[in-house]
């Protein structure tokens, strides 16, 4: 089969929003779109070979009118649950993704959550826009402790969920870990069930995938076993989490807070409480986008198409 290198890439504002990733250097044939819309995916990708997007939702009955000159689907990033993977290979198209290009950026952002949680830093600057002084005119108005000696609930333990167990062990952390499959205790890890790493934890921080088996696997039930005390972190996946329930649990005090770079509806709807809630730091999915990590993203996602190209496709997961 005569391998063609015309690549289009539909939303590259979603990596380049800075102008710093220069995505025309794929290859000398790609055209590259800022966004797309809908009703406009298929149109642009007639008469291309490799597409490239980034967390587009691309589904059963889309893939199905894929034009037959599209032989390969890049994902420009780690998590590619917005595929329909067994459509795609049914239509004869490979998919690849970029796995562990973020590992260190995101774990940074799960530790620098943490940190901020300890120190209630959200609180304090809420309390400033507010024009509320009292933490500098009187005592301590808000909760401040030490991360050393407290439990951290590492949920899934591979790249990115390694580095943040590398880090809070720095930091002094006790750490445990739940898995699937259980791994053996190892590195001054030990390996938990869920239900128990939810009772011991003071903070909890997810980094599995998000499948069937783990989509809610933070719910009502498990919020429930959390230390009223404790917070939720979340770097991964909004859906892991059942919103609602979390909302819930914020608000009667079942946990002490939670800070989510992901959102169960990105970006989450404009009334949504979390916006507002003092005992949550809300980001916009930013663990990924530091400058360094996009360009490092840009340099992987060359060499899959370098790769595929040659005849010897990597990163396959479809």
């Amino acid at each position: 089969m005569k391998m063609n290198d015309k690549v289009v890439v539909l939303n590259a504002e979603k990596t380049n929003f800075d102008g710093n990733v220069d995505f025309s250097s794929l290859t000398p044939h790609t055209t590259v779109y800022d966004d797309t819309q809908p009703e406009e995916f298929l149109q642009r990708i007639q008469g291309y070979d490799i597409v490239v997007t980034k967390e587009i939702p691309v589904g059963a009955e889309l893939i199905a009118q894929f034009p037959d000159s599209v032989k390969l689907l890049c994902e420009a990033g780690t998590g590619y649950n917005n595929i329909d993977l067994a459509a795609a290979k049914k239509k004869g198209i490979t998919v690849c993704n970029i796995p562990a290009y973020s590992t260190q950026r995101v774990a940074h952002t799960a530790i620098a959550l943490l940190l901020n949680l300890s120190s209630s830093l959200q609180i304090q600057q809420a309390m400033l826009t507010r024009g509320n002084h009292d933490n500098f005119t009187k005592c301590l108005q808000v909760s401040h402790t030490e991360v050393n000696g407290k439990t951290l609930g590492v949920i899934g333990a591979g790249n990115i969920g390694k580095e943040v167990i590398k880090i809070a062990q720095a930091l002094g952390m006790e750490v445990i870990s739940y898995t699937v499959p259980a791994q053996e205790d190892a590195d001054g890890v030990h390996f938990v069930s869920l239900e128990e790493l939810l009772r011991r934890s003071d903070y909890v921080t997810l980094h599995c995938p998000l499948l069937p088996s783990t989509h809610h696997i933070i719910n009502k039930e498990a919020l429930a076993l959390m230390k009223p005390s404790a917070y939720l972190i979340n770097t991964s996946r909004g859906p892991l989490v059942d919103e609602a329930a979390l909302i819930e649990a914020l608000q009667n005090k079942v946990i002490a807070g939670a800070a989510l770079d992901v959102q169960e509806t990105e970006p989450p709807a404009e009334d949504n409480p979390l916006y507002t809630m003092e005992n949550v730091i809300l980001t916009p999915h930013m663990g990924w986008k530091g400058l360094e990590t996009r360009q490092r993203l840009l340099s992987l996602l060359k060499k899959n198409i370098d790769a595929y190209l040659a005849g010897n496709p990597i990163n396959v997961v479809g």
